[in-house]
């Protein structure tokens, strides 16, 4: 962690707030990290999953029950849980160097929490999800949309700290992807491919930022597949992995798709990998993101013309919902404490919603391109059963070719993703320059 950055990040972040409270007659605000949640009717609990509020301003993601208190001018308070504790193992308060930008104080028993926060306690918002326990506390303004949507819509821009972890994160990611593509050419099937991934992360699934997606052949065309087959199958034709990584509770989210042998669908995912670097080639500062996801839609219409899977001009293939079939998601989204990061909508800090447009209803980003934003970039072109089926019942039937599409089939799909940082030149795009480029 490169230590001016990080004070700096801080310094950032106490503006920020002192922004806010001074607009919404706050003292301060008082982050909660969470709480473990109970399994139903059982004795365990799910994993911890930290409030993204919380990790924005410390790198502490595996300890609930902590706190921040800010009040935007004093270095921020951590309240670091530390019980005296037999049955689990007790983390052990951090003193690593980003410390120095904080003060540290120790919380042995989730109840005494009341101690160690401000005696007007009804002057400061509580941000986080349990509200009975800001109930409990005496908090009068808990997550006020005012202050959401400003921290919200500032938290898009990134700082060269969040920067420095979201490179950190995308290099750490393509380890696991090329230890899975060798996996892959191996014959693994999804679940030995997976293992392999964490392997090469030296984590574990719960680590990850959100469930691997580790598809082989026809499960290409699933969006969100996650049952990972433990037997390989037969023949391996195709393989779809979008799998990411975290640092410091800042997100990877990276896919790639391999064909098994040199045919037309690995033709297919080359034609794909050049469409997307065109639309990273157009992105830059005053572009509207769904501008991009509309060129994209145009570019995908003349590969699916060139690769004879569809027929008819570009604009026919559009307006008959052609490409929306092949493609039925949006281009991307925000990246950065969250996988699918907040503000994707925001058009300014009050949180004026900007909605994708009705023909476009996955589309997650409305946005127009800053500076020091962080995007994903996915195109893909999928053969889905269910939505190859509506689309014949339609006039753009004709348009199909349907022996081609017959043949591709059982290579299930294509989606290339990068992260992207929008920068003066146009983009960096954090994944190729970790090293994955195929």
């Amino acid at each position: 962690m490169n230590s001016e950055h990080y004070q700096n990040h801080i310094k950032a972040l106490n503006h920020r707030a002192q922004d806010i409270l001074a607009k919404e007659g706050l003292q301060g605000l008082v982050i909660h990290s969470g709480q473990p949640r109970r399994q139903f009717l059982d004795d365990m609990d799910y994993p911890f999953k930290v409030n993204p509020h919380f990790k924005a301003w410390v790198p502490v993601i595996n300890n609930p029950n902590s706190w921040l208190i800010i009040n935007g001018v004093d270095k921020p308070v951590l309240v670091f849980y530390c019980p005296v504790d037999f049955w689990h193992k007790v983390n052990e308060v951090p003193t690593d160097e980003w410390t120095q930008s904080i003060d540290i104080k120790v919380l042995t028993k989730v109840d005494a929490i009341a101690e160690l926060l401000p005696n007007n306690i009804q002057d400061w918002a509580y941000i986080g999800e349990h509200i009975d326990v800001a109930d409990a506390l005496g908090f009068s303004h808990k997550n006020p949309n005012a202050v959401m949507n400003y921290l919200h819509y500032h938290r898009s821009v990134k700082t060269p700290y969040e920067l420095d972890c979201l490179r950190a994160a995308n290099q750490l990611a393509v380890q696991g992807h090329h230890a899975a593509k060798s996996a892959f050419f191996d014959g693994g099937s999804e679940y030995a491919i997976q293992q392999a991934y964490l392997q090469a992360l030296g984590q574990s699934e719960n680590d990850m930022p959100y469930g691997n997606i580790i598809a082989l052949n026809r499960n290409c065309a699933i969006l969100h597949y996650t049952d990972l087959a433990y037997r390989a199958p037969n023949k391996s034709l195709s393989f779809l992995i979008d799998a990411g990584a975290q640092i410091n509770g800042y997100a990877a989210d990276i896919t790639r798709t391999y064909s098994f042998d040199h045919n037309d669908f690995f033709n297919l995912i080359q034609a794909m990998d050049k469409l997307q670097a065109k639309v990273m080639a157009a992105m830059k500062v005053g572009v509207r993101y769904l501008d991009l996801h509309l060129m994209t839609h145009r570019l995908l219409a003349q590969v699916l013309i060139d690769h004879h899977i569809a027929m008819g001009d570009i604009d026919t293939l559009i307006d008959l919902g052609v490409t929306r079939t092949f493609f039925p998601h949006g281009l991307g989204h925000m990246l950065g404490l969250q996988v699918h990061d907040v503000a994707g909508f925001m058009h300014d800090e009050r949180g004026t919603h900007v909605a994708a447009p009705a023909s476009d209803p996955f589309l997650r980003c409305t946005r127009t391109l800053e500076l020091n934003q962080v995007l994903t970039v996915e195109p893909g072109l999928y053969f889905i059963d269910s939505l190859l089926a509506q689309l014949a019942t339609t006039a753009a039937k004709h348009h199909v070719n349907w022996a081609q599409v017959a043949a591709f089939k059982p290579y299930g799909g294509i989606r290339i993703e990068d992260n992207v940082i929008i920068q003066p030149f146009g983009v960096e795009n954090m994944t190729r320059e970790s090293g994955l480029i195929d």
